[in-house]
């Protein structure tokens, strides 16, 4: 797709504004306060207005930029589906099966939305993560967090 408009910096810019509306709107719902006493959507709006200019910026100067030299490609679909599942799953799942089984799975699927990680590489790189978050956040903080969820428990 070529067009004399850099697509991709067009789409990042509405995708950015999009956002910014988005978490605008929803910052509307909490009390905003004043600067010297900020309510809990004082800083939500405040990112959201961060978010709002940098995705027009990002907009006018896509429309002066020149067509994109790299084409724009397929959606990868899976490696999103796979993400955006881990990051499900390990919030469904974290009080249920306990942080070590669900941050090993969360670990694991969002793993395979590279295309370049194999099965091997995806069980090593999640069975470290999960052995350095039970190290820091259970061992060294003393958080009082499950490993072993009561899902698991017999």
């Amino acid at each position: 797709m070529t067009s004399q408009k850099s697509m991709k910096d067009l789409l990042a810019g509405l995708i950015f504004i999009g956002f910014g509306l988005a978490f605008g709107y929803a910052s509307l719902t909490y009390e905003i306060g004043t600067a010297l006493r900020m309510g809990p959507g004082y800083f939500p709006l405040i990112l959201s207005g961060v978010i709002l200019l940098l995705g027009v910026v990002i907009f006018v100067q896509s429309l002066a930029a020149g067509p994109d030299k790299i084409p724009l490609e397929r959606v990868p679909w899976l490696g999103l589906i796979l993400l955006t599942g881990g990051l499900i799953f390990f919030g469904v799942t974290v009080r249920g099966l306990g942080l070590a089984p669900s941050l090993f799975v969360a670990t694991f699927m969002s793993a395979f939305a590279s295309e370049r990680t194999g099965v091997v590489g995806a069980f090593l790189l999640s069975a470290a993560l999960t052995a350095v978050c039970m190290l820091i956040f259970v061992w060294a903080l003393g958080l009082p967090l499950a490993v072993i969820g009561p899902w698991l428990r017999f």
